[in-house]
Formats: structure tokens, C-alpha cells, sequence
């Protein structure tokens, strides 16, 4: 099989060269919209036209293009404020403007979808432009000349973001509503794989996370895509809508469907014959789903089980309370995968009746925040010295460049290995640039017609490689530099020298950003894991604070468990200590909303205070349970709500349901406290 590189230019599909072509198209458009409005610098119009095309689909180029838009704005806004307040005094502008970039840089850390974070980073990038080039002419530095640079950026960038927009729109338009109906087909099978697995006997712990880590990652990538497709047209919201609904149902399943494996697997002695049976229908149910080819033979057999569940639960007396729990569990796992389905169909056909759901939120570490702020800060200011220590204006370029990629990268699993690859493209851009620049366009009349001609060919490869993920980082770092050291305009000049020393800067700033990478990393990762362990428990405690606490709770640990997952993933212990605790958590804030379901109708003042105690050991017991201890005051706190609910009156089968949560409950914290006490055994338990 040929290398990713090789495949692209020797064997390139139908997508890679259509991709490729629109981005030609609009950097086409962009420079001639730039060059006949003669703006001073149209090569920032196709550096914004190159960022808009990573991603090309219709609703995310606009959502992009916004962002870019309101991130230019707002930057240009903050560099003349830097200037207006602080041009006689250059070291504090620069301290200001190394300020301003931090709080960006921390500020995309606070989000997930990329096309924010990039937002973040034209904020920053565009008031870096707007100060240093002012001061890099100290001669004319005035308040016309603040204005003037300022004005002159924004609207280069908004030209080239404009100009991708239309073209995405007009030509060979792709729609994020597809992406979406392909990622909740994967979540959807994904999920259905693994109710199967977990309900197998046989199952391997491994296999069990390589199935969740999947369908977290599915998840997250739907989530992150659903906010654009608002702009596709009248039916977008309800298609975001129905997106997110299929997120929070997929999220409970995970939730639910970690009571029956655990029980099969650790307490099968506290399953009777017939409850045995009724998960082997459920198994079998789900794999006949799972082997369904439409919609309407899904749905068919999910209402089919639903309606076998409820002769099971009228026909069955329980032996137990647990196993009274476990058969309503069943009812509710059914129920949130024929939700699940619901909203698949309402994603595909845009159905606007389904309730609306909120988007899974981003995890918010103030740490994160505050190390990526600093990461950034520390580039810039390593740029700025050199370039007040130098006297080459090329050094401008180690201030901007390496700003937006420091932001965009920051989330990224391994910056290093993607720089090192953007430094590859650089590389291969500067003799490119030096051969089309100096060796063609030198000799030409420099009209627009030739400057098309002449760059279409490097610009279309590069455009290519940003096609496909593989390759991404090569595109990248590519198509930018190329554009900049060519610098196509109405008033190109053609020096050997200039040219190597914009290369050089460059090539530098990029890899002090590297190495800034390298020096200053993320926190460790068994201190996130901690945290997003502590902030899960601290949750826990708060669910009974918030009026739709299932919405509230899924959206907050979606990208935990992501998180969790993907720490865990990355150590070679193969350990996952960790993401079972966050499973378990997910469980034990599902089984909270359930229980102050059962009781909403209880009025009892003496059952309401007792349930927010019962809540706060809750809590505290996982905490534990996480330390590997044991915490005795929960099944005490569970004793005294019980009593109390039977006290005021509650229906007997309520009553047996709530005992048989309660001990499950307590089964699940003395398993995960043992498991984690003895870090020998090779499975560690999650909620049963």
C-alpha cells in the first residue's frame, strides 16, 4: 500500500480533487476581489481563504467564516485600543498585547469545537498584526496609521473568508446535515455493538472499552458538528436539535447498560432463571437490530421488545427488590434507545417535534486555561525580543504565524507530532516559493490571469493534502507559507533575499513553537484524571440543584469521559482504572434521577431533606470509592431515607424498586473500592 503522501498525488479520489479545486476557486476569487479594491496586503485574504477550507461543508464554512469575522473584529478592536492607550510606551504595549494573546489562548481552551477556538485565534493574530506593524514604523506611527492597518487587515481577512464562503456554497456544495446522519449511523451501531457486549458473559474488558471509547469519540464529533447545521437552511435547528437529543439518549444507555454486564459478570448469584433469560432476549434483540438495514425494521423491533418487557413485568413477580430495579431498568433502557431511534429519524427526515435538548458542554479546566494562555505568551514575547533585537522586518512574521498555530494546536493529543510535520511543508514551500516566485512570476507582466496560472498548480496540491487528515499538517504547512512568501498582489516585489528572510522567520517561529510545546506541556495526566474524577463527584452532589438535571448532567460528562478515555489510552499500563470510575459516575448521577423521580410526588418535607443527604453521601462514597475506601454513612444515609419513604406512604412497588437501587448501589461502592484497593486484579469494576 503507497504512503498517505504518495497515494494522495498518485491515486487522489473524487473528494480530494473537488476540495482542491473549490479552495483554488476561492483563493482566485479572493485575490481578485483584494487586488480590485487594492488593499495593500490580498495575501492575508488567501491565508483566511486557505484556514476555511479544512473543513468543507456548507454550514461548517459559515459557522468558520462568522467566527473569523467576529475574531477579526474584535482583535482589530483590541489593537487599536493597545495603540490608542500605550503607542509612547512600546514595552508595555507589547506586555498588553502578550496579555491579550493569553487570554485568548486560555479562552479557546475553555471550548471544543474548532471553529471557536479558531475564532480565539484571529482575535489574537489580528491584534498582533494591527500593533507590530504599526510599531515597526515608529516614523509614521499616528492615530491614521492605526486606523489605516487596522482597517487594511480586517478587511483582507474578511475578504478571503467571504469569498470561501460563496464558493462552498456555489460550487460542488457538500452539507453537514450528511456528516451528521454518517456520525449518528456510527453512534447508533456502535452502540447497539457494545448493549450486545455488555451483556455477553463472555466479553473481554478490553473489548468492552475499545467499544465506549468509539462511541465517545462518534459522540463528541456529532455533538461538535451539530452547532453549524442551523445554517443549512429553515430545517437546520430542528436537525441540531435531534442531534442533540441522540447525544444525552446514547449518553443514558451507557449509563444503564453498566448494571446488567456488572451483575452477569460479578453478582449472576442475585439473578433468578427468568431475569437470565430476559437479558439473553435482550441480547438477541439487539443484535437483531444491530443486523437491520432501515430505520423503520429497527424501530419495528424496539417497540417489539418494549412491548414483550411489559408482559414480562405484569406476568413476573420479583423475588427481590434488586431484581424488581433490574426489570424497571430494562423498561428504561428500552425506552431511551427507541428515543435514540426517534431522533435518528427526526436527524434524517428533519422532524421538529421532538423536545429540544442542549448541546454536551465543554469541560472547562481553569489549569488547562491557564497553561495554554501561558504557552502562548511565552512564544509571542521569545518573537518579540527577537524582533526588537533584530533589524530585519521578516521578523514580524515569528509573532503571527506561530500565534495561531499555538491556539488551534493546543487541544490537539500531540502538537509536537503535528508541528513537526507543519515544519516538513514549510520546507517543501520555500524552494517551491523561491522557484515559482523568483523563476516564473519575476518574468512575467504580474496581471491577475498569470498570477493565477502560475500559482494554480502549487496552490491545488497543497490544497490536497488539506484534504485528507493524514496529510492535513503537510497542506498546511504548505499552502500558508507558500502564500506568504509569494505575496501575490498589485505591487509584488521579487527579492531573493527578503524572500529567504521571510522564510527563515518562518521556519524558526514554527519551531520555537515546537519547542515551547515541548518545555511547557499539559498537565500531568493522572492529575486530570484526578480532577475530572473530583469535578464528577462534585456533581454528583448538585444534581438534585437543577430543574432537567439529566440534560444537565449528560452534557457535562460527555467530554469527561472523552477525556478520561483518552489519558488512559495514551499511558502503556493499558490501565482503565479511570474511565471506569467516570462510567461509574455517569451511572450513579443517572440512578440519582430516576430515584428523586420516583419521589416527585412525595411531598414530605422530612423525605426532601433527607434525599439532599442522601445525595451528599452519595457523593462522598464515590470520592472514596475512588481512593479505594470504603464510606459506611452511605448505606446509613440509604436506611434513613428508606424509612422515611415508607413511613410517608409510598406505593409498595415504588418502595421495592427504590431498596433495590439503594443496595445496588451500596454492592457498586464496595466492588470499586476493593477493585481500586488492589490495583493486582486485572478488571476493575464500574457500576453494577
Amino acid at each position: 500500500m503507497l504512503p498517505p503522501a504518495l497515494a494522495l498525488l498518485l491515486a487522489p479520489d473524487k473528494h480530494t480533487l473537488t476540495f482542491a479545486a473549490k479552495g483554488v476557486i476561492a483563493m482566485a476569487l479572493a485575490l481578485f476581489v483584494s487586488m480590485y479594491m487594492d488593499l495593500e496586503r490580498p495575501y492575508w485574504a488567501l491565508v483566511s481563504a486557505v484556514f476555511l477550507q479544512m473543513r468543507p461543508e456548507s454550514g461548517l464554512v459559515i459557522e468558520k467564516g462568522l467566527c473569523q469575522i467576529l475574531g477579526t473584529l474584535v482583535g482589530g478592536g483590541a489593537g487599536i485600543a493597545i495603540l490608542a492607550y500605550l503607542m509612547p510606551y512600546p514595552a508595555l504595549a507589547i506586555g498588553c498585547l502578550a496579555l491579550w494573546l493569553a487570554l485568548n489562548s486560555a479562552a479557546s481552551a475553555m471550548v471544543h469545537r474548532l471553529n471557536f477556538i479558531y475564532g480565539f485565534a484571529m482575535a489574537g493574530m489580528t491584534a498582533s498584526l494591527v500593533v507590530v506593524l504599526v510599531m515597526s514604523d515608529p516614523a509614521h506611527a499616528d492615530s491614521q496609521a492605526v486606523f489605516e492597518v487596522a482597517s487594511a487587515r480586517v478587511s483582507e481577512i474578511v475578504v478571503g473568508a467571504l469569498c470561501a464562503t460563496l464558493v462552498s456554497l456555489l460550487l460542488w456544495p457538500m452539507r453537514v446535515r450528511g456528516v451528521l446522519r454518517d456520525h449518528a449511523r456510527n453512534v447508533i451501531n456502535q452502540t447497539l455493538a457494545y448493549l450486545d457486549l455488555e451483556l455477553d458473559p463472555q466479553g473481554s474488558h478490553q473489548e468492552r472499552h475499545r467499544h465506549a471509547d468509539a462511541i465517545l469519540e462518534s459522540l463528541i464529533a456529532l455533538n461538535d458538528d451539530s452547532s453549524a447545521v442551523v445554517y443549512e437552511g429553515l430545517d437546520g435547528a430542528g436537525r441540531a436539535r435531534a442531534a442533540n437529543l441522540l447525544c444525552h439518549k446514547v449518553l443514558s444507555l451507557l449509563a444503564v447498560i453498566q448494571i446488567f454486564g456488572r451483575f452477569r459478570r460479578n453478582h449472576s448469584e442475585l439473578l433468578n432463571e427468568d431475569l437470565q433469560a430476559l437479558l439473553d432476549k435482550l441480547r438477541q434483540a439487539f443484535k437483531a437490530m444491530a443486523a437491520s438495514q432501515s430505520y423503520p425494521d429497527c424501530y419495528k423491533l424496539a417497540q417489539q421488545l418494549r412491548r414483550e418487557l411489559l408482559h414480562y413485568r405484569a406476568g413476573h413477580e420479583a423475588g427481590t427488590p434488586i431484581q424488581a430495579r433490574l426489570v424497571q431498568t430494562c423498561m428504561e433502557l428500552v425506552g431511551d434507545l427507541v428515543m435514540v431511534l426517534k431522533a435518528y429519524d427526526a436527524l434524517e427526515n428533519s422532524d421538529q417535534t421532538l423536545l429540544k435538548a442542549p448541546s454536551l458542554g465543554s469541560y472547562r479546566d481553569p489549569l488547562v486555561g491557564a497553561i495554554t494562555g501561558f504557552r502562548t505568551a511565552v512564544v509571542f514575547l521569545i518573537g518579540a525580543f527577537i524582533w526588537i533585537h533584530s533589524t530585519s522586518p521578516s521578523t514580524v512574521m515569528l509573532m503571527i504565524l506561530p500565534l495561531t498555530f499555538s491556539v488551534m494546536f493546543a487541544r490537539l493529543p500531540s502538537p509536537t507530532y503535528v508541528l513537526s510535520r507543519l515544519l516538513v511543508g514549510v520546507l517543501i514551500a520555500i524552494p517551491v516559493a523561491l522557484f515559482f516566485g523568483l523563476g516564473l512570476l519575476a518574468q512575467s507582466s504580474g496581471d491577475f490571469e498569470i498570477l493565477i496560472l502560475v500559482l494554480a498548480g502549487p496552490f491545488f496540491i497543497g490544497l490536497m493534502a488539506l484534504a485528507n487528515r493524514a496529510t492535513l499538517p503537510y497542506g498546511l504547512g504548505f499552502s500558508i507559507p507558500f502564500t506568504i512568501l509569494i505575496q501575490p498582489g498589485n505591487q509584488m516585489r521579487f527579492a531573493v533575499d527578503s524572500t529567504l528572510s521571510t522564510a527563515m522567520a518562518i521556519f524558526v517561529g514554527i519551531s520555537i513553537l515546537y519547542w515551547v510545546f515541548k518545555l511547557i506541556t499539559a498537565p500531568d495526566s493522572l492529575l486530570m484524571q484526578r480532577r475530572l474524577i473530583q469535578v464528577t463527584g462534585r456533581d454528583l452532589a448538585q444534581i438534585g440543584e437543577h430543574a432537567n438535571a439529566e440534560h444537565w448532567f449528560n452534557g457535562r460528562m460527555g467530554e469527561r469521559l472523552m477525556r478520561l478515555s483518552g489519558y488512559e489510552q495514551g499511558t502503556s499500563s493499558g490501565s482503565r482504572h479511570m474511565t471506569d470510575l467516570g462510567l461509574t459516575g455517569l451511572n450513579l448521577g443517572h440512578v440519582s434521577i430516576r430515584l428523586r423521580r420516583q419521589l416527585q410526588g412525595n411531598k414530605d418535607p422530612r423525605v426532601k431533606a433527607l434525599l439532599r443527604r442522601w445525595q451528599q453521601a452519595l457523593s462522598r462514597a464515590y470520592l472514596l470509592a475512588a481512593k479505594g475506601q470504603l464510606d459506611g454513612d452511605y448505606r446509613r444515609h440509604s436506611h434513613f431515607l428508606l424509612v422515611a419513604i415508607r413511613k410517608s406512604g409510598q406505593s409498595a412497588p415504588q418502595l421495592e424498586i427504590i431498596e433495590g437501587m439503594m443496595e445496588r448501589l451500596a454492592l457498586t461502592f464496595e466492588r470499586t473500592a476493593h477493585s481500586l484497593a488492589s490495583p493486582q486484579q486485572p478488571q476493575p469494576a464500574t457500576a453494577g
